[in-house]
């Protein structure tokens, strides 16, 4: 599945997030992925296993999130900006880790 996105120059998480070198906070970007995967999981979003961030995603650029299930409660996920891999990882659905 891919889902196509965009943060917003004037999202309120990006005020010094850094001032005059505006990057996506990563935690945004896992929030927009994890928000795109649920549709396809059962029960909450219990943990992020894995996540690299492998280029800086600006505001206002367009990005696409690829979701691929790995399993009944785990989703493997990469964000591109184009052809650029911005990000890369895994989700984990279902009863939240208590470790």
């Amino acid at each position: 599945m891919r889902v196509r996105d965009c943060i917003a120059a004037g999202h309120p998480s990006l005020v010094g997030h850094f001032p005059g070198n505006p990057v996506v906070p990563g935690v945004l970007l896992l929030a927009r992925v994890a928000r795109a995967a649920a549709p396809l999981m059962k029960g909450p979003l219990a943990a992020i296993p894995a996540a690299k961030f492998h280029a800086p995603l600006r505001p206002a650029e367009h990005f696409e999130i690829e979701l691929e299930a790995e399993g009944k409660a785990s989703i493997g996920f990469r964000v591109r900006r184009g052809e650029l891999l911005v990000a890369s990882g895994m989700l984990r659905f279902g009863a939240r880790d208590t470790a």
